[in-house]
Parts: C-alpha cells; structure tokens; sequence
C-alpha cells in the first residue's frame, strides 16, 4: 500500500511553504509593532515608520522622543522583528543557492497546465508499465499526466506530472479527474490499483478506468471495484509469446498495423456519432470509393457483441464501433463521416 504521503512533500513545495511562513511572519511583525506604536500614542503613519525603521535595523531616528514604555517595547520589538527578518532572508538566500526556486516555478507553470487539460489520460504509477503506456499513448497524440509516490521515479518524466499517493482524493483531484477521459491503474501491486479505481469511480463516474493486476483473484477484485478494463501483463505476455510460435507473420502485422504510424496502412477503431454522415450506411458503403475504401473488420454494437466480418448489407447505427483497416486517408474519412453532425 502506499503511504499516505501529502501532496506538498517535495522539495519545491516545501521551500515554498518555508517562504510564505516567512513572508507571513515578516507582516505581522510589522503589524504588531504598528500597532504597538499606536497604543504608545505614536500617529499610525508615524507608528508604521518608526515600526518599518526598527525592524529593518536602519534607524534613522526616533519620530518623537522616547519614554521608557517606547524604549522597552523598541527593544523586544527589534530583537523579535530582526529574527523574523533574518529567517525569511536565509530562506529565499537557500532558495536561490540550491535552485529550488526554479523548481517552484517550474511546478507552479505545470499545474496550470495540467489545470487547463481536458480529455487528457491519467496514467497512476510510472513504472514499466505506466511508462510503455505513457509513451504509446503520447505517440498517438493522447495527452498524459502522470501520478506517482516516488519523486526520483518522477525525475525523468517527459510529461506533466503530480508527485503524491494516487489513492488520495485530491491528488486526483490536482491530475484533474474531473475532466480527464481515461485514467490507468500501474501501481504497485493490487491493493493499492484497487483504492485508485475506487477513488477514481466516485470521484469520475463516467471515466473509463484501466487497471494493471498481477493476479487472477487481484483481476476480480478490480472488476468488482468498477474497472471498465484489467490488464494481466504476465497473462498477455504469455499470450503474445505463444502467437509468436505459432502464427508470427500475423502478430507482427497487428503491431505493425497498430503502433508504426510510418506504414501505409492503419488499423483503427472509431466510433459512430448519432445524425453523422455513417450512421444509416451499409458495411458496402463503407468499402466503396465513395464511402472512403477502408476495410470493415468487425462492427461492435452498444451492448458489447462483436460482429467479426459483417455482411455488406449490414447497416452501421448510432453507437456501434466499427474496427477498419485502411490507409491513413481512408481512416481519416471513416471518422469524418462518423463524427456527430451539428
């Protein structure tokens, strides 16, 4: 499980909080001792003088002339301001010296990125796993932030990112679920992707949620706890290493059809928009050179059943999903023609 680590546990935050306490510390100070000065009778203009003068040790003179009550409220004041003083200079003279105030910006300039990001992939957990689909997401031109405990792991991460517990309501809240179309589950083990696909169902109903599990009981588990999709690595992997004994040529035309965007021809899925120019069409228009030429493998209606090879007089509806093999052109005009129609 992981460990209830707070958001604002990193080096920059932390440099940061030091800073606003400092800077804090420094106004009431200053407040203070403006107000001191004027139950002492001092005019508040001249209070907030005498207060600033006294604090930054510059003084100048007295603006009236002292009593005892002044003097022995001026020393406990400079001796209580200066230090205040001093703690905020050491702060932002570390900041500086150590290139944390680079960093502060730096997240700073990321989260309102991130905040600005809608349909985006949150990808919890940036392992081999979340990194190879991190990177084959990026490569199709999905946006991905990314969310991880380990902010070493974090340091090589070519994308907008969040260090903090991805089991944590608002860490999720800061990768913004709210607007997010995919979240994936790679944590480390199955107990913890649980917590992330429940937080992620409350918090985003309609989010389609992709676990990794490392175990068939891990698999139910997950399902159970709203994941659209599991993943069993270790089972797909054996899988694979069985197509490639006994039918090679073909999985490697699937890779290739799939994942290389430089071969000519493309293997996509798109979905039919109600009122688009697709819907009402037969599996032969598709085909034709005027419906685009791109290949019909399989039609997928709304309740999940796969039509693998439709009869060409099949007619495509609002909703279904249609797998088409094409060139990169005769895919771009299947999903225009399925696009919702304004």
């Amino acid at each position: 499980m992981m460990a209830a680590v707070a958001p604002s546990d990193r080096p920059a935050a932390v440099v940061a909080r030091r800073l606003y306490r400092g800077l804090g510390l420094v106004a009431l100070v200053l407040v203070v001792g403006t107000v001191g000065y004027v139950m002492l009778g001092f005019p508040l203009i001249d209070a907030a003088y005498q207060a600033v003068t006294t604090v930054t040790t510059i003084g100048f003179r007295e603006v009236v002339p002292f009593g005892t009550s002044e003097k022995i409220f001026t020393m406990v004041y400079a001796l209580t301001g200066v230090g205040a003083i001093l703690y905020t200079l050491t702060t932002l003279l570390e900041t500086l010296v150590e290139g944390h105030l680079g960093d502060l910006w730096g997240r700073r300039r990321m989260e309102r990125d991130i905040d600005r990001l809608t349909g985006h992939t949150i990808v919890c957990g940036w392992g081999r796993v979340g990194r190879a689909a991190s990177h084959q997401m990026a490569k199709a031109g999905q946006r991905v932030v990314v969310v991880d405990l380990s902010a070493d792991r974090l340091s090589d991460c070519p994308y907008p990112h969040i260090h903090g517990d991805a089991t944590l309501d608002q860490v999720l809240r800061r990768a913004g679920i709210e607007r997010a179309r995919t979240l994936v589950a790679a944590v480390e083990n199955d107990a913890t992707s649980v917590y992330v696909v429940l937080s992620a169902r409350v918090l985003a109903p309609g989010l389609t949620v992709i676990a990794r599990s490392r175990t068939d009981d891990g698999t139910k588990k997950l399902e159970r706890a709203g994941a659209d999709r599991v993943v069993n690595p270790q089972r797909i992997g054996g899988d694979r290493i069985a197509a490639f004994a006994l039918q090679p040529h073909v999985v490697d035309f699937l890779d290739v059809a799939m994942r290389d965007s430089g071969v000519e021809f493309r293997m996509e899925e798109v979905t039919v928009g109600p009122g688009s120019a697709l819907a009402g069409r037969t599996v032969r228009d598709t085909r034709s050179k005027e419906g685009g030429g791109a290949l019909l493998l399989a039609l997928r209606g709304p309740d999940g059943a796969f039509q693998t090879n439709p009869a060409s007089g099949t007619v495509i509806s609002p909703g279904d999903v249609v797998i088409v093999v094409g060139t990169g052109e005769q895919v771009a005009q299947v999903r225009s023609d399925a696009a919702v129609r304004r």
